[in-house]
Order: structure tokens, then sequence, then C-alpha cells
């Protein structure tokens, strides 16, 4: 028998605010900036404390390589149960058929699912065609750039290094994908996959019309609905499973779960689910998250309740509300408007960047991201911003205060535009002159004293260590 004593208390037992302070301090700050922001990031949420629970618990010790059932360590019991409800759940949640469809919950995010799925069911060089990324699409969907300086063209992502990539593009005159361009460059590059799904499409996807073009082409049909996956789920967007191949998603944009991605995948003949396995591990990813296929889960089981039905029905009609004031204000909503989440502001007829847009904004307590427009060629140059409707709905906000953060927008606008007048093009000498202009000032002022009426899931305003703190 050990005659060891046995320790009433452990080093590991020790509260993150005692072990480490710096840290701690660090993460009410961040609290505190979210709390007295205007969060209008597209592709950002804030997810509940229920999920929050699942990330933070005792999953995060356990190694689980393999599938359910097949694993390459012990003690996955338990861990085979929450992996198999997370399945369940995603099946169930999105209306499949378990004997036609089935699911991978192990991708970390968005970015490795999809590079999951193309390492599965493509050859190295195989060609793709996804949406150009100042057309809206996402990085991984084969973007890369032609350097003039150096002659070369230039591979941004992965995905364009191993794979021959030929993005299509939106009309530059309506903003809407350009089905007819698309089918006739299909018929000259035959891909070996056509991606659907994008990162700043403000419409609808017509996803018969891409399975026709895919049929025409040889071509499998990919859909990557990581930013409407919250729409799609309760039927508020077109279903990209009446057509798709595959369909990847993220679980944290408006679908409000953890960090982490799924990748939906048909059973047939083809054998798609042992080559997206394999895929997953062990060719690009070690042993999974179990914490985050836990909370994605959770997620799963608030996505299928009739509150979250009606939060995705709100979400779109505050993204309406904020695309027609801002269109009352004089300016220029890309494709007019919105039937989704997001919405492009396109600030060329202001002589105003998206760079600077985006500066002001974050300057006064708005969260927004530069991003490309109809008509522009470069991402790294954008003239417009995209603004998303998820986070703040899930604040509890609606037309009311879409429409005055409209508003907001507006006045940070007009200074923008002043400023510009005073400090010349360069962003570097705008940011400057940001710093010490009272009227941007006075607007971070009323922009923080509107965001903090609101309150906060997954932690409580009234709970905070830092009430105020540096901008």
């Amino acid at each position: 028998m050990s005659t060891t004593e046995v320790p009433s208390t452990l080093p590991g037992n020790v509260s993150l605010a005692d072990h480490d302070p710096a840290m701690f301090d660090l993460i009410e700050k961040e609290k505190t900036r979210q709390w007295s922001s205007l969060e209008l990031i597209a592709s950002e949420n804030f997810t509940s404390r229920a999920v929050m629970d699942c990330l933070g618990s005792a999953l995060t010790n356990k190694y689980a390589e393999g599938v359910p059932g097949a694993r390459y360590y012990g003690g996955n019991q338990v861990v085979d149960q929450i992996e198999g409800l997370c399945q369940s759940r995603a099946l169930e949640a999105y209306g499949l058929d378990p004997e036609k469809w089935g699911v991978n919950v192990q991708p970390y995010s968005g970015s490795p699912a999809n590079f999951a799925a193309y390492t599965a069911l493509l050859r190295p060089h195989d060609r793709i065609m996804g949406l150009d990324l100042p057309s809206g699409g996402h990085l991984t969907h084969g973007f890369y750039t032609y350097s003039k300086k150096e002659g070369t063209r230039k591979a941004v992502s992965a995905t364009s290094v191993y794979f021959e990539s030929l993005p299509y593009r939106v009309h530059p005159d309506t903003g809407l994908i350009d089905h007819d361009d698309l089918a006739r460059l299909a018929g000259l590059f035959k891909p070996a996959m056509v991606i659907c799904g994008g990162s700043a499409y403000p419409r609808e996807w017509d996803y018969a019309k891409f399975r026709e073009i895919a049929d025409a082409n040889g071509a499998l049909l990919l859909c990557d609905m990581a930013h409407i996956s919250g729409l799609v789920v309760t039927k508020e967007a077109a279903s990209p499973f009446d057509h798709c191949d595959v369909v990847t998603t993220t679980t944290h944009k408006s679908l409000r779960g953890p960090r982490a991605g799924l990748i939906f995948y048909r059973k047939d003949e083809r054998g798609f689910e042992s080559k997206i396995n394999q895929a997953v591990f062990p060719a690009l990813q070690g042993g999974p998250h179990e914490h985050q296929i836990a909370g994605v889960a959770t997620q799963l089981k608030e996505a299928m309740t009739p509150e979250f039905k009606e939060y995705i029905i709100q979400v779109k009609k505050n993204a309406s509300a904020c695309a027609d004031e801002l269109v009352k204000l004089g300016y220029t909503i890309c494709t007019g408007g919105t039937e989704n989440h997001l919405l492009l502001w396109d600030l060329r007829p202001k002589a105003l960047t998206g760079s600077k847009m985006e500066k002001i904004c974050d300057k006064v307590h708005i969260t927004l991201n530069k991003n490309a427009v109809q008509g522009d060629r470069s991402a790294m140059s954008p003239g417009g911003v995209r603004i998303g409707a998820p986070a703040l709905t899930t604040r509890g906000m609606k037309e009311p205060e879409f429409r005055q953060i409209a508003a907001f927008m507006d006045r940070a606008a007009q200074l923008a535009i002043k400023i510009q007048q005073g400090s010349g093009k360069m962003l570097k000498d705008f940011a400057i002159a940001l710093e010490s202009d009272e009227e941007v000032k006075a607007l971070g002022d009323d922009v923080k004293a509107f965001a903090r009426r609101w309150p906060m899931p997954g932690f409580e305003a009234s709970e905070l260590k830092f009430k105020e703190m540096d901008h």
C-alpha cells in the first residue's frame, strides 16, 4: 500500500485569476470591449454560456484519434458517445437522411474542412473553380494573385498551391453571380470540382444552376455554406443539400456555435465517407478537439428550436433594415440590398476606401471589415465594407436599433470624408488625424453608451472587472 500523502489541493485547481492575473485581465478587457462595441463583422457571433462550458470542460484533456468505435487510444467510451451525438444532431438539424448522408465533425474550423474535402476527392493539380475573393469568395476556394513586378502568379492559399484554380466572378454591374460566364469558363477549363458559397455575397445561391454546370463538365459540386449555415438549418435560405455532393461549414458564424468545422457528404457508390474520414485523420489532422465537438453538438440542439428560427428571421430583417436606411441616407449598397445576414456597402461614390471606413469605425467602437465590392479587382485595396447582423441580433437588437446603427455609420463616414480632406489620401496620415479629432471622440462615446444598454450572452456585464479601458 502506498504511504504517499494524498494532497488536499493541486496546482491545477487554481483559478486563472490567481494563477495568471495578466491573462485574466486581458480576457476581462476583451469582454469589456465586446460589451462596449457594435459588432458588425459578418463572420462573428456571440456563443452561449452552455457552449463555453463545453469549451472549458475536461474534454480538452482527451486524445481521440480515429472515429467513434475505432480509436487509436483507449478511454474513449464517453467521447465516442459525444461525437456520435454531434453527428446525429448535425444530420437531424439539416434534415438529412442518415442512409444517404454522413458527416465528419472533426475539422478544427472551416478552412481545414475545405482542404480536407479537396484532399479526399481531388488529386494534386486537379482543376477547381470557386468564386473570386474580390467577388465575395473565400481564400480557400482557390484565390491567387499576379505580381507585375515579379511577373509571376502568386498562390495566396494552400488551395491554389496544390490545385489549379480558375475563379469565376460576379457581374461588375449587378454584383450577382454571372452564371453564363461561369458556364462558358467551365466549358473551357473542365474543372474537377466547382465550389459554390462565399464570404461576402448578399443574395441567394442558385444551386440547381451550379449543379447543371458541374454535370455538363463532369465536375463534383461542393458548397461552402459557412456564412449561411444558420439560415440553412432554419430553412431561411435555400438548401445546398438538394444539389451538392459535399457541403462544408464553420459552426461559429450564423449558426452561433464554437469555432469548428463540419463536412457533410453523400453516401453512395463513390465512397466519400472513407475518403473524407481519412483525409481529416490521419492525412491533415491529429486528435480531434472533442471539447469543440461537444460545443457544436450543444449548439445544434439550440439550432433546432423555434427560438433559433425566430432569431435567424430577425437577423435577416435587421440586415435589410440597415441596408435600407443606408440607401435612404444616400449611400450605395451592392446588389441594391440583401437576402441574408450581410450587406456590402460601396464607398467609392463617396471617394472613401474600405480601409479608412474600417479604421474610423474601429476608433468609434464599431467593428466591421473592409471588403471588395463589385468591380474591385483587388481584395487588398477594397472599395467598401462588409456589415453583418448576426452578433448584434444575438444581443437582442431589432430593426429600430439597426437603423440607429446606420445613422452612427453615416456620422462616421461624414467624419471620414472631412478628415481625409485635411490628412490626404494616405491611410497612415488618416489614422494619425483620427487620434486628435474631438468629433470622432464624441461619436465613440455615443456608440459606447448605446452598445452598453444591451446584454451579452456568455457573461454578465455587471460582473466585469474593467468597466472602462483604453480603446
